[in-house]
């Protein structure tokens, strides 16, 4: 049969149509694109092809047991007079402003879930740097050499800084890939910058110079700023934890922290750390130390005696963060098992606590020193020589003579 079999359609013709082992279209010679579509079962349809957008399509009219052909062929009349409309698709909602972004969704689905203490600092980045800087641009308008550049200045001055804030905004950038609506994140080529690994710890000298130069410290206001110092060094606290400690976190068994970096934890308090907390005044204020102030709030957290005293003490290069390391390299080095540190620190993990396990110059070179005695006095060992060998190696010389 030829591919577009043709005649004049009328009821009877139609009724001589028999199936076939495939389906077929007979198609009427005179009214272009109406015909007769016969699928294998037996079935019979009328149907018409439309052009639609360029493309041809079949539309199918009803059974031919519905209506005869005359009918049939006035409902395509009809169909041809009167087109579908064609829809046309809504357009797409603006894509919002940066600010508008940050203070909609994301904040809902990200900020929200923070920590109190989070919040303060991703609200500090996002009024002093990335609002200012993207605010009122539209989230697909933000151009990669735009953020390359702003952060580019951000890290010429503080790199670190630079790098958190970047950070921020890659975070904020892949939740609106995911709401759809950018594609690219222009922040996803850029490096953060290279930071030194911040491996300084005190050693027991420094250490004692340091305690030294705290007593010192008798000046108006200093006390509180120094037994906070002892504290960090004591209890290998993080600084907001000390800072804003309560008094109703100070238990039997050691701190309570409700609201630490990692969650609740607790602190045990060894006797001179307990000591430093006895001797705080403690009056109506919730906080151990309180703002002279306002005792509702505690005292800023900007501890401006730690650069005299590290000054005087002679570790300029030292962090107050550095205190913590501290804390853990002697717990290690008194042969305390790093699981048990990671505990003590609050960490999530022990592999976190190992960067902080580090181990002085000295402590190496006196495990060094023992290794070689031990070694040593191995190889001054006179086993007993087999029967019938009577030579003997010289022992008190490790090297063969020489003539």
């Amino acid at each position: 049969m030829p591919a577009r079999e043709r005649k004049k359609l009328t009821d009877a013709a139609i009724a001589r149509l028999r199936p076939r082992a495939r389906e077929y279209t007979v198609w009427d010679r005179n009214l272009a694109g109406f015909g007769v579509r016969v699928r294998p079962t037996g079935g019979k349809s009328y149907v018409l092809l439309e052009e639609t957008g360029g493309r041809t399509k079949r539309v199918s009219l009803g059974p031919v047991s519905t209506r005869n052909i005359q009918e049939a062929r006035r409902a395509c009349h009809e169909r041809r007079a009167r087109p579908e409309p064609v829809e046309t698709p809504e357009p797409a909602p603006p894509v919002p402003l940066f600010r508008e972004f940050v203070e909609g969704a994301w904040k809902k689905a990200h900020f929200d879930r923070y920590k109190l203490s989070s919040r303060k600092k991703v609200q500090l980045l996002l009024a002093r740097r990335l609002l200012p800087a993207f605010g009122n641009q539209p989230l697909d308008r933000i151009a990669s050499a735009k953020v390359r550049r702003w952060f580019d200045i951000w890290s010429g001055t503080a790199p670190g800084g630079a790098n958190k804030g970047l950070q921020l905004f890659r975070q904020i950038m892949n939740f609106a890939i995911a709401c759809g609506h950018v594609e690219k994140n222009p922040a996803e080529s850029i490096r953060p910058n290279r930071r030194p690994k911040l491996t300084r710890f005190l050693s027991r000298e420094e250490i004692a110079r340091l305690h030294r130069v705290l007593d010192m410290q008798t000046g108006e206001g200093n006390h509180w700023q120094a037994d906070i110092i002892r504290l960090l060094l004591l209890t290998g606290c993080r600084k907001g934890e000390i800072v804003a400690l309560r008094w109703a976190a100070i238990q039997a068994n050691g701190l309570v922290l409700a609201d630490s970096k990692t969650g609740p934890r607790r602190v045990p308090l060894n006797a001179h750390a307990r000591r430093i907390l006895e001797r705080q005044m403690r009056g109506e204020s919730p906080f151990v130390f309180p703002s002279p102030r306002d005792p509702s709030r505690t005292r800023d957290g900007e501890l401006t005696l730690w650069y005299r005293v590290r000054r005087e003490a002679g570790i300029e290069d030292v962090r107050l963060h550095d205190l913590r390391h501290t804390f853990a390299s002697q717990a290690v080095m008194s042969g305390i098992p790093v699981p048990v540190v990671s505990r003590m620190l609050g960490h999530s993990s022990v592999r976190m606590t190992l960067r902080y396990a580090h181990l002085g110059d000295r402590e190496i070179e006196e495990a060094a020193e023992k290794v070689g005695q031990a070694i040593a006095a191995i190889m001054e060992f006179e086993p007993a020589l087999p029967t019938g060998d009577r030579s003997r190696p010289n022992s008190s010389k490790f090297c063969p003579e020489t003539s």
